[in-house]
């Protein structure tokens, strides 16, 4: 088998797998929120995870990536795997600010779909500094907010942005437009086109 070939099919068979979890375990649960809760930010699914994290190391082999970066607490398991599959560190972006974290730190706020309010992204300069090539990789695109808000904290420190994943993509929420103003490669393993009517829609 050609390697082009045997490489679409890790793809197909990751999304495919990915895409049968959500329709057989996610909830739709109205005004575009999908629980996911049973998989990914709440119990957690290794073995998915770690193909997704697998993929996203075939999709970004080329980056040049030198740290992943994601927010806490979805992100973090898509973030270690793909962190895992590509030797690379993670730092996750935090939500409050713990007592060992310096007084300084880069922080920004994100709309939060589920808390309906702002919602401050802090990460310490301590693992994030100028000159990484940062590769960002989240649970969802939806908005693109929360991912702007990683691309500024990186941008903060002076590292470069070299690419965005994410594991849910909602496509009728616009944010891969939003990030095109980036200029880096983003990739979704699920592309949800619409959830009208408690639908799960594919592309």
């Amino acid at each position: 088998m050609h390697p082009t070939e045997l490489r679409s099919r890790i793809i197909l068979f990751t999304m495919k797998a990915l895409e049968d979890k959500i329709a057989a375990e996610g909830r739709n649960l109205g005004h575009g929120i999908l629980k996911v809760d049973s998989f990914v930010n709440h119990q957690v699914d290794p073995q998915l995870m770690q193909a997704c994290g697998e993929e996203f190391a075939r999709l970004f082999a080329d980056s040049g990536a030198t740290k992943i970066l994601t927010c806490e607490i979805s992100g973090i398991a898509p973030a270690l795997m793909t962190g895992v599959a590509m030797k690379l560190p993670i730092v996750y972006a935090r939500k409050s600010k713990p007592i060992t974290m310096p007084d300084t730190v880069f922080l920004t706020t994100a709309p939060s779909h589920t808390k309906k309010r702002d919602v401050e992204v802090m990460a310490s300069p301590e693992y994030l500094r100028a000159g990484e090539k940062v590769l960002i990789i989240d649970d969802f695109l939806a908005t693109g907010q929360t991912i702007m808000a990683l691309a500024r904290i990186a941008r903060a420190a002076g590292a470069e942005m070299v690419g965005i994943g994410a594991l849910i993509e909602k496509t009728f929420e616009g944010g891969r437009s939003v990030l095109s103003e980036l200029n880096v490669p983003v990739h979704s393993l699920a592309r949800i086109i619409d959830m009208s009517d408690g639908r799960i829609v594919f592309a």
